[in-house]
């Protein structure tokens, strides 16, 4: 190992810099705060025969990342406490609403959605885009999200569901809503790569838009009706429900954080926007989702304890589901084509993830708030957040355990901005 090489981190991803675990080693090139001196009694402490230790990595996390779990189990039991034990809270939430969801639960995705589209490298998406090799990315993952996806879903849910029509329509309604939102949460406490995350979401909102209705029609009606089972006759959606959540959970923080990204880096310059702003302001993205599970238990707290047996036959198709949906893509983009771990989290957490908001706002407006499609899709993330917020921990245990392929091309251009031909010709590996 020479002692002029610096190591890749979450915040340090020049092209100079050598992939190893997450730990930045301080040199000439890059001596930032956060990178650690090979001299020093920190990097002996760090390094066990040049393997970071367990404890290293785990005290070099935030504290909202270290305890997640924690923070996102007694927002569940909160959230549950409170819908059971003030029946109003439902009343109160839905007084006011924001695209056909309730204030409370819109500020809290917003407030979500923001600081982690502030990390995107808008400037160098246009470079990526240029090379074909990334639309190979983009073409699988749209087979995965509308092709696999809604069939898995289907099959699961009528193979738990024959008898609860109505809940199985719901459980179908989230296996068809493409995660466009949360999705960057988990990719961002994965280690996966924002930008290329960033383009899938942007392709998922606009295949959203022209696939949402017709999909619902297809899996809903027509493929079911192949089988002798009746039509749902309530189905009918509109283009507009799912135009209007793209544009609003998507649409406006992506805005935000497009202004926010450029305006500070004129204003303050590109050190102090990465090294002082995004420290310091990426953890309100944490804030914002342990506030939405907390609203979210809370608005369906009485609904859940109600129909408990229910709520547990729902949760088996969409437990499976989320779990196909994740390792599937997360073993075979790995054995099979060799990705690098940044590309396989991001393609396995976009698939196994569901626009929440959208299944709930088009269940409401079709069946109403109080229906049985409309709680199964309000289970959905109920089932989804735990179960990714493991996923996230399984990722990071498989990033140490497994044999990643170093120094990908394709993954150095996503995540530098370079063109993937003169990726393949520079050679970052200097070991």
């Amino acid at each position: 190992m020479s002692t002029s090489d610096c190591y890749k981190s979450d915040t340090c991803k020049e092209a100079y810099c050598i992939e190893r675990l997450s730990v930045c080693y301080k040199t000439a090139e890059c001596n930032y705060d956060y990178c650690v001196d090979p001299a020093t009694n920190e990097y002996q402490k760090m390094t066990n025969n040049g393997v970071l230790e367990e404890t290293a990595l785990i005290r070099r996390l935030g504290f909202l990342d270290r305890f997640l779990v924690v923070w996102i189990l007694l927002a569940m039991i909160i959230g549950v406490i409170i819908g059971v034990f003030a029946p109003n809270v439902q009343e109160s939430f839905e007084t006011v609403q924001f695209g056909s969801v309730s204030v409370p639960i819109a500020i809290g995705l917003l407030v979500m959605m923001y600081p982690v589209l502030c990390k995107i490298q808008y400037e160098r998406l246009h470079i990526i885009l240029q090379d074909r090799k990334i639309w190979v990315q983009i073409l699988i993952s749209i087979v995965i999200n509308w092709i696999i996806g809604p069939i898995i879903m289907t099959a699961l849910a009528w193979a738990c569901l024959p008898d609860l029509p109505g809940f199985r329509t719901g459980v179908v309604m989230v296996g068809l809503a493409r995660c466009i939102a949360m999705v960057l949460i988990w990719n961002t406490l994965s280690g996966g790569d924002e930008n290329y995350c960033a383009i899938l979401v942007a392709i998922n909102s606009i295949l959203q838009i022209a696939l949402f209705s017709p999909y619902a029609m297809l899996f809903i009606n027509i493929v079911p009706s192949w089988f002798g089972a009746p039509q749902d006759t309530a189905i009918n959606v509109d283009i507009w429900p799912v135009a209007q959540s793209v544009l609003i959970y998507l649409g406006i923080p992506l805005v935000a954080g497009f202004i926010t990204r450029f305006s500070l880096r004129w204003l303050k310059g590109d050190k102090w926007y990465n090294e002082k702003f995004l420290p310091h302001f990426g953890p309100l993205a944490l804030v914002g989702l342990i506030y939405t599970i907390i609203v979210m238990f809370a608005n369906q707290g009485h609904h859940i304890i109600d129909n408990i047996g229910s709520v547990f036959r729902v949760a088996v198709p969409l437990f499976c589901y989320f779990i196909i949906m994740f390792f599937i893509p997360f073993f075979v983009l790995k054995m099979v084509f060799h990705f690098p771990y940044e590309i396989v989290v991001t393609q396995s957490f976009t698939a196994g993830s569901n626009n929440f908001e959208l299944a709930i706002a088009v269940a409401v407006g079709t069946y109403g708030i109080n229906s049985e499609q409309a709680l199964a899709a309000t289970i959905g993330p109920l089932i989804e957040v735990p179960v990714l917020v493991i996923l996230v921990y399984v990722t990071l245990y498989f990033k140490k355990k497994l044999d990643w392929k170093k120094n990908h091309p394709d993954v150095e251009s996503i995540q530098h901005g370079l063109p993937l031909g003169d990726a393949e010709e520079q050679s970052y590996n200097k070991q």
